[in-house]
């Protein structure tokens, strides 16, 4: 048996297949436990703390989002396009890699400016006190400074596809989140504990990270005014989208945050969770599909084909999704707690609008590792008036007709980035070739 087992292996048409599976299996398996160890750790946060502070917590959360897309602004894209032309050069690639986190700390202070006031007039405009918001916003920023450098340190395991010691070290930041949240929130239930358990583990992850990175890149490469360029040229195309998002990804917080009430925050944050598992296939397609599809060949067959395939596997996960969510919704809510019990409906269309989400971000970052990057000034005002035409027609103090007002706009940037790829990989791949 073990001799027919490697004979199978060893043949050339099914050793590649073999590859990838082990390959999977070890990214997925880390995964697993990454998700389990995040939904565990926002479940408990949910049944822990009041529906108020979760709402606050919710607030937080979406704005550190916000200020971590404004931070980024297609910094991490360029670095990764830039880094899969040179990902075999220590030397360069450590320059590529520092030239980024330059320009993430830059742009840092700028996503500061913009994103705290409008934290603070939210949190008080759902009535929390000075001294809540205060502790809310000092406790905020270790996560954040945490995330200006973790989504760029990734980028070099990522390359080398050294997933191994990559999953392992998020693996590490989960139980440690898992442990130091738990323990905090059970005899502390505030808003501002919750981001505290959720910053240190983070910030321990990076110092490990950055050692992980240092086997691949050298740590003292001085940044590179050629490389700064082609990243902000990157920049240019990425930021006026990512100034977008900020407030288009995370709408129905927004809306519901000026139009709704406490509770409601709290029950969009709570559905929100239990779609995490969404996030275990977004991060084994960035971890193991993205790089390699940036380091793919200058073959515009090739390219497409690989991104159809892409396209249908997670086609395929989100309808696998949405059918369980859809037989089973009380058994999903139930892990929640009493307070939100009945919320089926709710958790259907939240879960169709994230794997939405999922697709549309995924079909993204597969696009810009391409330096395929739809014009702004077209796709910007395509989404607004699909937008207005939305809420034209719709109760915005209704929880559920948010949701779908989610999932109408996903749709339409979907179908948007989609065309636009098949579009331009021709004309991409002709201008790197001449």
């Amino acid at each position: 048996m073990k001799s027919l087992i490697h004979k199978i292996q060893s043949h050339p048409k099914y050793a590649r297949v073999f590859e990838w599976g082990k390959i999977i299996s070890i990214a997925g398996s880390a995964q697993m436990l990454v998700q389990a160890t995040g939904l565990i750790t926002g479940i408990l946060l949910i049944r822990l703390l009041p529906t108020k502070e979760y709402a606050y917590y919710t607030l937080a959360n979406t704005m550190l989002g916000t200020m971590t897309v404004l931070a980024d602004g297609g910094i991490s894209s360029g670095v990764m396009a830039q880094g899969g032309k040179v990902w075999n050069d220590r030397e360069k690639l450590g320059q590529v890699l520092n030239t980024g986190l330059e320009l993430r700390k830059q742009f840092a202070v700028f996503s500061m400016l913009v994103a705290l006031p409008i934290l603070i007039y939210l949190l008080w405009h759902q009535g929390a006190s000075l001294w809540v918001i205060g502790l809310v916003v000092v406790t905020i920023i270790p996560s954040f400074f945490a995330a200006l450098s973790d989504s760029l340190l990734e980028i070099v395991p990522k390359l080398h596809q050294d997933i191994k010691s990559l999953q392992f070290n998020q693996a590490m930041v989960g139980v440690m989140r898992l442990i130091i949240s738990t323990a905090a929130i059970f005899f502390f239930p505030f808003t501002f504990v919750a981001l505290l358990g959720n910053g240190i583990p983070r910030i321990i992850g990076n110092i490990k990270l950055r050692k992980i990175a240092n086997k691949f890149a050298f740590s003292n490469a001085s940044p590179d005014l050629e490389y700064k360029r082609s990243i902000l040229k990157n920049v240019k195309k990425i930021l006026p989208g990512s100034i977008y998002y900020c407030i288009s990804g995370q709408i129905q917080i927004w809306l519901i945050s000026f139009f709704g009430s406490t509770e409601s925050i709290a029950h969009i944050g709570a559905l929100g969770r239990l779609t995490m598992v969404m996030t275990l296939f977004g991060v084994v397609f960035n971890t193991l599909f993205e790089p390699r599809f940036a380091r793919l060949p200058n073959n515009t067959k090739l390219v497409k084909g690989r991104f159809l395939q892409l396209l249908g596997i997670l086609i395929l996960v989100s309808v696998l999704i949405c059918g369980l969510v859809w037989l089973f919704p009380a058994q999903i809510l139930y892990v929640l707690g009493k307070s939100y019990q009945g919320l089926n409906y709710e958790v259907l269309l939240i879960t169709s609008g994230s794997c939405l989400a999922l697709i549309t971000g995924t079909v993204y970052r597969l696009n810009s590792s391409r330096g395929i990057i739809p014009n702004p000034y077209i796709f910007i005002p395509s989404i607004i008036i699909t937008q207005a035409i939305v809420l034209s027609i719709i109760d915005l103090s209704i929880v559920t007709n948010v949701l779908w007002f989610s999932i109408i706009v996903s749709a339409a940037g979907l179908l948007i980035r989609v065309s636009h790829f098949y579009l331009e990989v021709g004309k991409v791949e002709k201008k790197i070739t001449n």
